[in-house]
């Protein structure tokens, strides 16, 4: 009995190697042809572990074997692979292409092999030429077919990859306005130093600023870093842009910082669009006026000097939010002869004040593509409808109901003898002074509430102010635009303008004008600001072609001498010279 156990026993043994020896040889692996395997090989494979090219006649061609170093998350090489054609396998290299960055789009087909059904050839580009020579393509796997799962493998037109990206480029090439950028430092130690570039010459971009070479501009200040700031055209945008390039002091853009959040960090900040007119302030003292102009755009026929500052750190110590904007438009869009200059100054914050530096070229550039308006304003030599029609459409088109602003908007065109008119809208306590051969003109009005004419004005609507209230609502102005939501609660705010006469400006006439919003005028009087003007006039006269940016600047630092302690915004215009900004890049 135990003889016949042990017999069982080793038969039992002997039958387990032998079924693992049948397992371990696979024997029927001989009985199935070559073809037979290569296609039980395919269907093992999925389909983005094959590295697939379609010939002309829609086979496949697949390569049986993956290298060790294959990555089959990522289905990607390290290092590139060459992908053959059939016709050309065993022949030799004649060209290599590398398809770099291109991204898959979500409305690619997806592909199995061959087959000539499919959407037209596969991802690897134009590898045969025309030629009867022998081509193999190379590209980056990794960059093209990583994809998540479930895998696929992607397949995209080759003819309207290249046809797509040569219409990016012809399309770029078009709407390139040849813009030009021409900086000024008009204040600090390279104070009168300008550099101008073209985006057309990549080679000269971008334009770095820096205490030391190798950048562009050179500013001679202890407080600007080595590489401060960097200025680049943005091709997506066809835009100029500024980044701050993790500088010490930091970077101003319109008396607001665009370092980066991380204070202390040596990050670069996100670049931001430039628009002419800007200031740029490195550190403290040094500041950069900005210009830009096109090839088709015609360039200022007078004097322009704008600046602003928040004049922070005046209240007890507290800082001071800017809430100004300041900006100008010559010429408008499509009209040559006309150009606008204006100041918003904000209460609630800046959003109204943006939003009606923004409003107020295009509504004035609609207003006046009408020929016969345009017209009208030549032959009567006034342009106040236009500019009551473009406080009513601006305010209607302001969507800021807790935010408001004054609007203080010159409006300057030329005839065909070379003479300039000047005419003048405004809302709220921003003002306008000129001076036409010697005599002074306000160009504005106050809505100040305590003003005897607004008050008077507010009478006449029939709820008239309490004795000694100067404010409804806590606002001094009983004229702005915004305030929505005021304007709701209290007829008495109005957005209605005062409009000035308009003023005719002759070559002899020595003619300048002042924009600036109440941080000047509340410690600078207007008759004070021309005489202050005329005296700079007399000293700057010969010192070339900044001479306005030279008065903005001093009108400032006088209004900062006299502690303002609000922020302040100046816009000076000099009709008695010529702006000479030109396009001329340096060598």
């Amino acid at each position: 009995m135990e003889h016949t156990i042990v017999t069982v026993l080793l038969l039992l043994m002997l039958l387990l190697i032998f079924i693992f020896l049948f397992f371990l040889f696979k024997p029927w692996r001989f009985f199935f042809s070559s073809r037979f395997r290569s296609s039980i090989q395919q269907g093992s494979v999925g389909e983005l572990e094959r590295p697939l090219v379609v010939d002309d006649g829609g086979n496949a061609s697949l390569n049986n074997e993956l290298p060790r170093d294959y990555d089959l998350e990522g289905a990607c090489y390290p290092n590139e692979v060459n992908f053959r054609s059939p016709r050309t396998h065993g022949q030799g290299l004649v060209h290599k292409q590398r398809l770099h960055n291109l991204s898959i789009s979500p409305n690619l087909h997806q592909g199995g092999g061959g087959g000539g059904g499919g959407g037209g050839d596969t991802l690897i580009v134009d590898v045969i030429s025309d030629h009867s020579e022998s081509v193999v393509a190379s590209a980056d796997v990794g960059q093209v077919f990583k994809l998540p799962p479930p895998p696929v493998l992607a397949q995209v037109p080759k003819q309207s990859y290249q046809n797509d990206r040569l219409q990016d480029f012809v399309q770029k090439d078009i709407t390139d306005q040849r813009s030009c950028l021409t900086l000024e430092v008009i204040s600090g130690p390279s104070s009168g130093q300008r550099w101008s570039v073209q985006s057309t010459n990549p080679s000269r971009l971008p334009l770095t600023l820096g205490r030391v070479s190798p950048s562009d501009l050179l500013i001679k200040d202890t407080e600007v870093s080595g590489k401060h700031a960097l200025i680049n055209w943005n091709l997506d945008n066809l835009k100029w842009e500024l980044v701050d390039m993790g500088s010490l002091n930091g970077t101003l853009l319109n008396s607001k910082s665009i370092n980066h959040p991380d204070t202390g960090s040596r990050h670069w900040g996100d670049p931001l669009i430039l628009a002419n007119g800007d200031v740029i302030t490195l550190g403290t003292t040094s500041k950069i006026i900005v210009h830009i102009t096109s090839q088709n755009q015609h360039h200022i026929p007078f004097g322009v000097g704008m600046i602003s500052d928040p004049m922070s750190l005046r209240r007890g110590g507290k800082k001071l939010p800017m809430e100004d904007v300041c900006y100008y438009h010559w010429p408008l869009p499509g009209l040559d002869q006309f150009g606008i200059f204006g100041i918003c100054d904000g209460h609630g914050g800046d959003g109204a004040a943006k939003a009606a530096s923004k409003l107020f070229p295009e509504v004035i550039a609609s207003i006046l593509s009408d020929s016969l308006k345009r017209e009208r304003v030549f032959s009567l030599r006034d342009a106040s409808d236009i500019l009551r029609d473009a406080f009513s459409q601006t305010e209607a088109r302001i969507n800021n109901f807790y935010e408001g602003c004054t609007a203080t908007l010159l409006l300057v065109w030329a005839d065909c003898d070379d003479n300039f008119y000047a005419q003048c809208a405004n809302v709220g306590d921003s003002a306008c002074i000129m001076s036409v051969d010697g005599q002074q003109i306000k160009m504005t009005e106050d809505h100040k509430i305590s003003n005897y004419s607004e008050r008077r004005r507010i009478e006449e609507s029939g709820e008239p102010l309490k004795d000694g209230e100067t404010r409804l609502y806590g606002i001094n102005l009983a004229r702005m635009l915004g305030d929505k939501f005021l304007k709701q609660q209290d007829s008495r705010f109005s957005s209605q303008p005062y409009i000035s006469e308009a003023v005719h400006i002759h070559q002899a006439s020595k003619a300048f004008a002042v924009l600036a919003s109440d941080g000047l005028w509340d410690v600078i009087s207007m008759k004070k600001t021309i005489q202050l003007v005329l005296q700079m006039r007399e000293r700057y006269n010969t010192e070339g072609d900044n001479t306005a940016e030279k008065i903005a600047s001093l009108l400032l630092n006088e209004a900062r001498t006299l502690k303002t302690k609000d922020n302040t915004s100046i816009i000076f215009l000099d009709f008695d010279t010529f702006n000479r900004f030109s396009c001329k890049v340096e060598s």
